[in-house]
């Protein structure tokens, strides 16, 4: 079947060309002229066309059209595939009844899904969707609406009601930070801590999803708001909205303060939790001087109880201590190149600086061989406190905070 083609010369314009036929690799192709304008390319491609179509009769549609084998005018276009699919998703996932049928919400969502863009922009992405856009008055309206908690948490029992989240299930929480391009902050947006060591206004995100990824709620904090400090809103967050009674929260050491414990116990809440290893652990010493000579195998845990005091303002725990050759092996390389270095420091061949293996003993600096002897006896070991609640009605959930929780 004949077709218009435009090809680009050597010179830089464009060649519009008729194609009546291609076979084994040779094409009957008829030259029409060179365009050195898009208003010259239209027109040659409009002469191809009437030579395409002569001797054929044409059908009067009424249609108000300018020269015979020009192009229609286009008076609407609608990314209709594109919009059916998100508008699809969006029922689909329990939005549309969790927003009671917000027509701006909706437009609000799936416009920033096609064009992560600012509020006022969405409207644009709107109307090149094909989609009639509210006023930006309108959308200022509902904004104060959109920004109520009991809103987040009837968007948050949809993302659960489609995951499927129960009794026993695994949910991931981290936290991430958005920076923003302002001189100073506003109460809100503040500078905080930053692994880039940004000194930007910034916020705290913090992202709940289940173990396949699918989020299940968002919540944002203050920027000068630490990490620690975000786990329990958005647990108590968890158990509102989804009505749970209990939850275990499980989490690695560097993500728990002394006050989250501290807050998870007068919560009532079940954990698990990262625990510090300061010394060498009663059990462990135990073991060891049972078994002389021998080494811990790969994956032993031992288990130690630790009841509460009359006044600890606690409750009992169980403390277990799992050993891992391989977490040994980095830790103890580790060691050794910090002794190394602190022995040539102490040696005067490299500049003193800051080393855990390094003590001032009389005025002079020497290596700590004592510190280096329970670093040693501590490799490969990393301890979980755990405090149990009998599961009520609807089981706990687990929480686990962080990448190196589990």
């Amino acid at each position: 079947m004949p077709y218009v083609r435009t090809v680009k010369t050597s010179s830089g314009a464009t060649a519009v060309q008729i194609v009546y036929s291609s076979h084994r690799g040779s094409r009957e192709i008829e030259h029409l002229g060179s365009a050195h304008s898009g208003a010259e390319v239209e027109l040659l491609k409009a002469v191809a066309r009437q030579r395409l179509a002569a001797g054929q009769g044409e059908l009067d549609l009424g249609l108000a059209v300018g020269a015979p084998g020009g192009p229609l005018p286009i008076t609407a276009s609608r990314m209709g595939h594109l919009w059916d699919a998100l508008a699809c998703g969006y029922r689909v996932l329990g939005f549309d009844g969790a927003a009671g049928g917000d027509e701006v919400f909706a437009g609000l969502v799936l416009a920033r899904i096609i064009e992560p863009t600012s509020k006022l922009d969405s409207a644009r992405v709107l109307e090149e969707a094909g989609i009639s856009a509210p006023s930006y008055r309108t959308l200022l309206r509902r904004l104060p609406v959109y920004a109520k908690g009991s809103w987040r948490q009837k968007l948050a029992a949809a993302c659960a009601g489609h995951a499927g989240l129960g009794p026993a299930g695994l949910v991931l929480y981290d936290v991430s930070t958005l920076y923003f391009e302002t001189d100073a902050g506003e109460g809100f947006r503040e500078p905080g801590f930053s692994k880039e060591r940004r000194l930007d206004p910034q916020i705290t995100v913090g992202l709940l999803t289940d173990a396949a990824g699918f989020p299940l709620m968002v919540s944002a904090f203050e920027g000068n708001k630490a990490e620690t400090k975000t786990m329990m809103p958005v647990i108590e967050g968890v158990m509102a909205a989804h009505q749970l009674p209990d939850v275990t929260v499980v989490a690695d050491a560097g993500m728990v303060s002394e006050a989250n414990r501290n807050q998870i116990e007068a919560a009532g809440l079940s954990f698990i939790l990262g625990k510090r290893i300061p010394e060498v652990p009663w059990v462990v010493a135990q073991w060891k001087r049972e078994h002389p000579g021998e080494d811990i195998t790969d994956g032993q845990t031992f288990t130690q109880r630790w009841p509460a005091g009359p006044n600890g303002g606690r409750r009992d725990q169980v403390i277990y201590y799992q050993y891992r050759r391989d977490r040994a092996r980095r830790s103890l390389r580790g060691i050794d190149e910090q002794v190394a270095k602190a022995e040539k420091a102490v040696a005067g061949q490299v500049p003193l600086k800051r080393n855990r293996f390094i003590q001032l003993s009389a005025g002079a600096p020497t290596v700590n061989r004592e510190l280096e002897a329970k670093a040693r006896d501590l490799a490969g070991l990393r301890g979980y406190a755990e405090v149990s609640v009998m599961p009520r009605s609807g089981g706990p959930v687990v929480v686990m905070l962080g990448p190196g929780a589990v």
